[in-house]
């Protein structure tokens, strides 16, 4: 008798765009991805809304992972970096909506809004679960509208550090180095020099066996950048991770 398939419903949490779709055991899309533009400013109430609504356009899932940008602890939001502002990132920060997102339970809000298990952790720590091999240090990077980070040892998620938020060069943060705006102002091949800086940068402080960049810009680096970036870099495209939102389910185990 074949088993029914476990369906979980992956919410990938951007600075431009909240992505969803319902994804089986094995990694298979039940119904193509949809995507929705992130509204400014974003409240908390707001995110768990638009969960809704993916929930709602897509087949029913027996669970949700959701993947979100900033420093999450056991599904409580300590601080994210874009949700915050008026207009998107870069934009002004509203006070009052550092407040509503600081230590928000955004795990338990969704879990009661929807009425299925539901786990919620920072984005590039879920798009690292769907490519890890589970053998060493493994970290991956993700580059998008800013920098996300996640470093797995053994297999087994290690206490999350926000990279995006340290100072790399001339006062900037990682996220403000590096993001997608510098890459616009840049250009494609002196924003993946940028790339090639930060990675030569950090791969003395956490000494990985392998390094993965992956997120929307992973693809943006040129080849002879590429050539440079070191044999211990993988380069993984931006929906390699959608597995990483059935994974994560494996650590609750």
């Amino acid at each position: 008798m074949t088993s029914q398939p476990v369906l979980t419903l992956c919410i990938d949490c951007g600075g431009g765009g909240i992505k969803g779709s319902v994804v089986d055991q094995y990694g298979n899309l039940a119904a193509p991805a949809q995507r929705i533009q992130t509204p400014y400013p974003l409240p908390p109430n707001l995110l768990v809304e638009i969960v809704q609504r993916h929930a709602d356009n897509l087949p029913a899932a027996d669970r949700i992972t959701v993947g979100m940008p900033g420093m999450i602890r056991h599904g409580r939001v300590i601080a994210t970096p874009h949700y915050i502002t008026k207009d998107g990132p870069r934009s002004k920060v509203i006070p009052g909506l550092v407040e509503e997102w600081k230590n928000f339970d955004m795990q338990l809000a969704v879990h009661q809004q929807l009425g299925l298990p539901t786990l919620v952790l920072n984005d590039a720590e879920v798009a690292g679960a769907g490519v890890i091999t589970g053998t060493g240090l493994e970290m991956i990077i993700t580059l998008g509208t800013g920098l996300g980070n996640a470093v797995f040892d053994s297999g087994h998620l290690a206490p999350h550090v926000e990279v995006s938020q340290g100072f790399v060069r001339w006062g900037l943060t990682y996220d403000s180095y590096i993001g997608e705006h510098e890459r616009l102002r840049l250009g494609d091949a002196h924003w993946s020099r940028r790339v090639r800086r930060i990675v030569d940068g950090l791969r003395p402080m956490y000494l990985w066996d392998r390094l993965y960049l992956g997120g929307g810009n992973s693809k943006r680096i040129t080849q002879s950048h590429l050539e440079k970036i070191g044999d211990d870099v993988v380069i993984v495209p931006n929906d390699a991770g959608i597995f990483g939102g059935v994974r994560v389910w494996e650590w609750q185990d």
